[in-house]
């Protein structure tokens, strides 16, 4: 693998990582109070099982990263069908 090749593959994980973690504060954070870091802690659990297990992705073709990562689904940018890695 080429130079430009390895950044262009850590920029596009950083890219999943931020909208990650942007979910994470707009669908739960900004939404709930919390009493303490552990009441927090626990909330982050639960929503990070639904976000992987049960929330359906736009980007996955309305699947859940559960389904995709089990079933090795290859969805690329331009997906609109499924193909079995």
């Amino acid at each position: 693998m080429e130079k430009e090749e390895h950044w262009t593959i850590f920029f596009g994980a950083a890219r999943a990582v931020e909208r990650f973690w942007r979910t994470i504060k707009y669908e739960y954070i900004y939404l709930h109070e919390f009493k303490d870091g552990k009441a927090l802690f626990d909330g982050l659990l639960k929503f990070i099982q639904f976000y992987n297990f049960e929330r359906k992705h736009q980007s996955l073709l309305y699947l859940t990263p559960h389904q995709v990562f089990n079933e090795r689904l290859l969805i690329t940018k331009n997906s609109t069908k499924l193909n079995k890695m």
